[in-house]
């Protein structure tokens, strides 16, 4: 029994803890994936090749479309300048009064827009530190200001996101992007709102301290691109933003048509489609409702695409060099978010965690408590919101779903909170998205980790209660 306990707790304690010194994911993940099979008495070469391998490769099989649109797409709207425009045009709107939070929507209207939160990531924080020097606020708390705008409420919460964690629940639930909506727009304002009333508040009790934005030496290697220097930090009204200059309007219509497209196409097109061919094996024996989501997202990003390639294609210096570039782009995050997947199918197979997610589906408060219960506890064993959710729901989902239609439970109302428990614990130490965007910034764990927890963990967490809470009592709205 010791043996047991420790193998589903050492193994994950070692991933966060080397990840957190810096390790890679990518290789930690499989090693201590067999170390914890070892530990529990199962074959560690068996568990490799048909636990581990399969599950990888299934999620693969079934989210690269989106990883790689969506790292094709923000490529693109890196490389014609569109989203330096974006985030140029927020925060000169705003100014260094406002450094934070012009930050954090740069990062939103991004992310929400379909952009990938890497390039997100790598195209804010050049901007980020401008406007950090120029209000002189702590550097160590550019992190949590990207990761609230990047990583939480347009991940998880408000209705239409193409990430793919919004993705992932559409085939289990039958449901769209837009499930849900007001539950998740109320999520997504105490996810954001809550952030920022933190990141404020953090950044005063700093300021008075006195540590400002020089306090904190600057990083000997910086992976992002350099940092901008512009007199005053930011450019002034007029003039152009660094790199190219794109008219704000041309910038923002492909985020717009990533909005408005996933709606029309998931709502009111693809629904009416005569597809009845799905049902045979050769297409996997599936039905229209279980795919009309992923197709919504491909062809918004697709068209996308097409219209920044249409309409910006003189700003790319070498355009299918570009396109090659994104292509390339998505295989990192993927392969990391996959190892993940395959470290948590090794853990979801050991006896001791058929244990646990017994207790939890045991757990007071029915379908929807236990559903965010299990999904949330292996969103943080992969340290991935959608590595997590796929383990669990291809595992529980279809079991979830009847108890939940035998209950008369809204399946919109599954897919809010699966997308919330799994988007809040899935941002510990061992995340990818966490080391990556650390990485950027050029600053440890043990200096900026702290408040990415408060505003990516904590508040989340608060935001999944107040959901499960409100959707228990009045249904899915």
């Amino acid at each position: 029994m010791i043996l047991e306990i420790a193998s589903l707790f050492i193994p994950l304690a070692l991933l966060i803890g080397l990840a957190y010194l810096g390790g890679s994911v990518l290789l930690l993940a499989p090693v201590l994936a067999v170390g914890a099979a070892l530990l529990a008495g199962a074959p560690g070469l068996a568990s490799f090749t048909q636990i581990f391998m399969p599950s990888a490769g299934q999620f693969i099989s079934d989210f690269f479309p989106l990883f790689l649109l969506g790292a094709v797409f923000g490529r693109l709207m890196d490389a014609t300048g569109a989203a330096k425009t974006i985030a140029f045009a927020i925060t000169r709107a705003l100014g260094p009064l406002f450094a934070m939070l012009a930050v954090v929507l740069s990062c939103a209207v991004l992310t929400y827009g379909g952009v990938s939160l890497f390039v997100v990531a790598f195209a804010v924080y050049p901007l980020a530190e401008a406007l950090f020097r120029t209000a002189n606020l702590p550097r160590r708390l550019i992190p949590a200001t990207i990761a609230l705008g990047a990583f939480t409420f347009t991940m998880t919460a408000l209705p239409g996101t193409p990430a793919i964690q919004n993705a992932i629940p559409m085939p289990y639930f039958g449901t769209t992007a837009f499930a849900a909506p007001v539950l998740g727009i109320i999520a997504g304002l105490i996810m954001a709102g809550g952030g920022v009333a933190w990141l404020e508040r953090r950044a005063t009790g700093l300021v008075r301290r006195g540590e400002g934005y020089a306090a904190v030496p600057p990083p000997t290697t910086i992976t992002a691109a350099p940092v901008i220097e512009v007199a005053g930090g930011l450019p002034a009204e007029g003039e152009d933003a660094p790199d190219r200059r794109v008219p704000l309007l041309l910038a923002a219509a492909p985020i717009l048509l990533v909005i408005i497209s996933n709606y029309a196409l998931s709502q009111h097109i693809l629904p009416n489609l005569a597809a009845d061919y799905l049902q045979t094996p050769a297409y996997g024996s599936t039905t229209l409702d279980k795919v009309v989501g992923k197709w919504a997202s491909i062809l918004s990003l697709v068209g996308a695409s097409a219209l920044l390639w249409a309409t910006l294609f003189r700003q790319l210096d070498k355009p299918v060099k570009t396109l090659g570039a994104g292509a390339e782009a998505s295989l990192m995050p993927i392969f990391n978010t996959a190892s993940l997947v395959g470290f948590g199918a090794v853990i979801a197979a050991l006896p001791i965690f058929a244990a646990v997610a017994a207790a939890l589906e045991a757990a007071p408060g029915g379908t929807v408590v236990s559903l965010a219960l299990s999904t949330g506890l292996l969103a943080g064993i992969t340290g991935s919101a959608s590595g997590g959710m796929s383990i669990a729901l291809a595992a529980l989902g279809d079991g979830y779903a009847a108890a939940a239609a035998a209950e008369g439970i809204d399946p919109a109302l599954l897919h809010r909170v699966t997308a919330l428990a799994t988007g809040g614990l899935d941002a510990l130490p061992h995340n990818g998205a966490v080391v990556t965007l650390l990485a950027i910034c050029g600053l440890p764990h043990r200096q900026s980790y702290g408040d990415i927890f408060v505003v990516a963990v904590a508040i989340p967490l608060v935001a999944l209660l107040a959901v499960i809470g409100l959707g228990l009592a009045f249904g899915s709205l």
